[in-house]
């Protein structure tokens, strides 16, 4: 008799939906009100409500609200399920073309039928999955924080894959050290290129609060790891993105003085109050002395309806961009240590400043000729910007005929009535410009057609890649603590001069027009001498020098009928007439005759002046 072996029966279908539906549904089981409410006056009038009970003492259900329940229970049930961030991937590039490298040991597999298989996985798993990647098997990469321990994923000159990394930060969590140490991955030595790191956010502004937290807890990081703050968040975010900054602590006492005296149009006092349980005014309506801290607010708001949620942060981010704006402008914002990239580097001058007596430590103010290249934005990246957004305009520049880019800008926000003030973005090849939306009909810009634009941003881009801008930087650097008061006082910013062949100096920046000051507060006999060319571009930004060769005169920048000029302060009345031959002019402002510098000549009318004898 044959012994024949019976066949396995066939493994049952899976259905399995791995979503968080069921806490939903849990919670609506639990939480949605359906008791029936009695409403009674107390002793002061004031009408409350309390749960109804019948005459045996047991609690009454509302039928419409317990019917409305199980509706929303079947709603939710029948809606397909949820799919998380890693198997929606997955799901849609497909498992042969993505490489997983996560800590799960097991996963649901779909097959091209449609059916479900449970697939199990090993280290050796992850280990092959990476080394798919790294070879260019598979263009992309999924890694978690167990995935990115003790791996490499950059571009690295050994590897098969080395197209440039585009990583897509997405739950960054709420622990600094591990996205500095997963962003760390793609960015490595010995890399065929630089990532692009790209955080992952919604249209929900609610979602700033976590990107912000992780922001400032980078800086932070940075701070006490590297002694730089920028360094701790790669440059990934921006000193705006920070909610919990100076900057956005001011804004958010202007939002409640808004918000108190009615003059916002995202909500009102009464009904945030009541939204959020905060108490912002006394039972006299008198606003508190103690306002709610950023945090709590910040948590607050994550309660409310996402539309009211985007109303409240435009108002609340345009007064914080107003903030920042200013502090830009007028070059007090701290950015920690910028990064000035450059192609060439040279020394061409070092002075000793100071040596410590103790240590032996000395401060040094080095002339540094740098020259780099620019790196204008590509025609592609900008015509995809403006696909992409419905308000773009072509625009050009009449005077110019420079081309840019017109986009609508984050509106600031009047302090004391709460009113928007529309802004546009005019990017342009080499760099982005704001404008009022007002002061735009006014000025030379004007729309074109699409052919225009693209010549003209060609032709514009293509010059830019050619130019080579030479410059010459004076960096204080060394023990810079016993001369930090010596230093320019309007510019505190810290910098690192970075050359092609990866050479630094660190330091702060020390502008021509404030050497002079600086050896004389620092007592070092040494005469500079400041070009024409020198003091004009030093006085059109905005600062003022003091001069004394022919005759002691200050030179600096006046606002005369809303337009700039270059003003001589300070001149001997006996030299008007020689200081107009020399090509300057003269106009009667209240009763005090003023000397001005065409600016269109003023480099050479300044050197005309300084270089004469008296």
């Amino acid at each position: 008799m044959e012994n024949r072996r019976k066949p396995a029966p066939p493994a049952a279908t899976l259905d399995i939906n791995c979503d968080c539906k069921e806490y939903v549904i849990d919670y609506l089981e639990r939480a949605f009100p359906t008791r029936q409410m009695r409403i009674f006056t107390d002793d002061t009038g004031t009408p409350r409500s309390v749960p109804m009970l019948d005459d045996e003492g047991q609690p009454v259900y509302n039928p419409e609200a317990e019917t409305a329940r199980a509706e929303l229970i079947e709603r939710l049930c029948a809606l397909p399920p949820i799919m998380s961030a890693l198997d929606a991937l997955l799901g849609h590039f497909g498992h042969d073309n993505v490489a997983e490298v996560t800590g799960r040991t097991k996963r649901l597999v779909t097959a091209g039928d449609g059916r479900q298989k449970l697939e199990s996985r090993s280290a050796r798993t992850s280990q092959a999955e990476a080394a798919a990647f790294m070879a260019g098997r598979k263009r992309v990469l999924i890694f978690s924080d167990a995935g990115g321990t003790g791996r490499s994923y950059h571009a690295s000159l050994d590897a098969v894959n080395q197209e440039q990394r585009v990583h897509l930060l997405l739950e960054p969590g709420w622990r600094a050290d591990r996205a500095i140490q997963g962003l760390g991955r793609t960015h490595r030595t010995h890399q065929a290129s630089t990532p692009l790191f790209r955080p992952v956010t919604t249209d929900c502004k609610g979602e700033l609060r976590f990107t912000s937290t992780i922001a400032r807890r980078l800086d932070t990081l940075g701070a006490l790891t590297r002694g730089q703050r920028q360094t701790g968040g790669q440059g990934l975010f921006d000193p705006a993105d920070n909610l919990q900054s100076e900057y956005a602590c001011s804004a958010l006492l202007s939002w409640f003085h808004l918000l108190a005296a009615g003059k916002l149009a995202s909500t009102n006092l009464d009904d945030f109050q009541n939204r959020t349980g905060l108490e912002l005014v006394d039972k006299d309506g008198v606003m508190k002395d103690e306002m709610p801290p950023i945090q709590r607010w910040l948590n607050r708001i994550l309660a409310l309806p996402i539309a009211l949620q985007n109303n409240i942060f435009e108002e609340f981010l345009s007064l914080t961009e107003t903030r920042v704006a200013a502090a830009r402008d007028a070059g007090r914002l701290d950015v920690g240590v910028e990064t000035i990239l450059v192609d060439t580097a040279r020394l061409v001058d070092d002075v000793v400043l100071r040596t410590d007596p103790g240590t032996g430590a000395t401060s040094h103010l080095l002339t540094i000729e740098i020259e780099r290249r620019r790196n204008p934005v590509s025609l592609e990246r900008i015509m995809r910007i403006a696909e992409g957004d419905q308000s773009a305009a072509f625009m050009i520049n009449r005077k110019s005929g420079k081309a840019a880019l017109r986009t609508q800008a984050r509106s600031l926000m009047e302090e004391k009535e709460g009113t928007p003030i529309p802004r546009v973005e005019l990017m342009r090849p080499s760099r982005n410009d704001y404008m009022r939306s007002a002061d735009l009909f006014e000025s030379s810009w004007e729309e074109i057609d699409r052919a225009s634009f693209i010549a003209l941003w060609t032709q514009e881009a293509e010059t830019l890649r050619q130019k080579v801008d030479t410059e010459t930087l004076r960096l204080a650097t060394g023990l810079l603590l016993p001369i930090w008061s010596a230093l320019p006082s309007d510019h505190l910013a810290v910098n690192r001069i970075v050359d092609g062949e990866g050479r630094s100096w660190l330091g702060r920046l020390v502008f021509d027009d404030h050497v002079l000051r600086l050896f004389s507060a620092l007592g070092i006999d040494r005469k500079e001498t400041l070009p024409a060319s020198a003091i004009a571009k030093a006085v059109a930004a905005g600062r003022s020098i003091d001069v004394t060769h022919p005759f002691p005169l200050t030179i600096n920048r006046s606002i005369v009928n809303g337009s700039q000029r270059i003003e001589l302060v300070g001149f001997p009345a006996d030299r008007l007439a020689w200081l107009k031959a020399a090509g300057c002019f003269t106009e009667v402002i209240q009763y005090r005759t003023r000397v001005f510098v065409p600016v269109a000549l003023a480099e050479a009318i300044l050197e005309t002046v300084l270089e004469a004898t008296t």
